[in-house]
């Protein structure tokens, strides 16, 4: 009679619980480059599986897309692009794949740069080096997912919520930091202009041979006149990289005897095990590489 009661018991029990717990739904995203689609996985949270077409220590202006890239987009469920001109192969790569969907443009919102080289204006498309920017980024990809998947809309605020509140942190963080530094010493050599942004948003004077784009080509007039300029402001240190060319930065430097200070990671994530495996690590690391090449000796 006890072992009869006992299985009515069980019986009870799994008689009123689910057969299995239901999986979360997820989207499967796919995002131009590495930075962006990090910035995308830490928003979706456990809702969102995402991919990057631009590989880790990938250039994003000149990426050439593969096959499998096409796979991909035709796949997704939704596609993010920063925009603002840097991702000038996806029209190709669209084309090859057949892909009728529209991208969400990150960007959309933010105070966008315009370098005016002489008579020419050129849009800086590299907004992710301001991290107020990025909390701009982080609203657009949360309400494109919550389009995308309004049954877990509340899940995906919470995430997002959360991830916000680290940026703010980051933004103070990277603030208190280049306040150590006089503003007369504020000043960072690298390969191409890609911290503009970082530039207006800290107070901190980037220099740089090559232009907005790797696809374009620094002149002889051009570089000649920076390497007057490093010598004028007394600029002591350069800084590669990750993703760039470094003959021309190690060429200026060697004409100016300015000293290698590190890698810094502009446009595109380090391998998982690297120095910059994500975005709000990459803004670490490449806010204390500067600042101790900045402070005084």
């Amino acid at each position: 009679m006890r072992r009869l009661t006992c299985l009515l018991g069980l019986w009870g029990i799994f008689a009123f619980a689910p057969a299995h717990a239901a999986a979360p739904h997820v989207v499967h995203a796919v995002a131009s480059f590495t930075v962006l689609a990090d910035v995308v996985a830490h928003v979706g949270g456990t809702h969102v599986s995402v991919t990057s077409l631009v590989p880790p220590d990938g250039d994003p202006h000149e990426f050439e897309p593969s096959p499998a890239d096409a796979r991909q987009l035709r796949q997704a469920d939704v596609v993010f692009m920063s925009g603002e001109g840097l991702e000038s192969w996806f029209g190709r790569l669209a084309h090859a794949a057949g892909y009728q969907g529209t991208p969400v443009i990150v960007s959309n919102g933010i105070d966008i740069y315009s370098d005016k080289n002489g008579q020419q204006s050129q849009i800086d498309p590299h907004v992710w080096n301001s991290v107020p920017n990025v909390i701009i980024w982080a609203t657009n990809i949360r309400d494109a997912l919550i389009a995308v998947d309004p049954a877990d809309a509340d899940d995906i605020r919470i995430s997002a919520d959360a991830y916000i509140a680290q940026l703010r942190t980051l933004d103070h963080d990277i603030r208190t930091q280049i306040a150590t530094i006089p503003v007369e010493r504020r000043r960072v050599l690298t390969s191409h202009e890609t911290f503009g942004y970082y530039g207006r948003a800290y107070g901190v004077t980037f220099m740089a041979p090559q232009g907005l784009s790797t696809e374009t080509e620094a002149s002889a007039g051009a570089v000649a006149k920076l390497i007057g300029q490093i010598q004028q402001s007394g600029t002591t240190t350069y800084f590669l990289e990750n993703a760039t060319d470094p003959r021309l930065v190690q060429q200026v430097a060697h004409a100016t005897g300015a000293r290698p200070g590190g890698e810094l990671y502009a446009e595109a994530l380090s391998p998982a095990g690297g120095p910059a495996p994500d975005y709000i690590t990459m803004m670490r690391h490449n806010t204390e590489l500067m600042v101790q090449a900045m402070r005084p000796h």
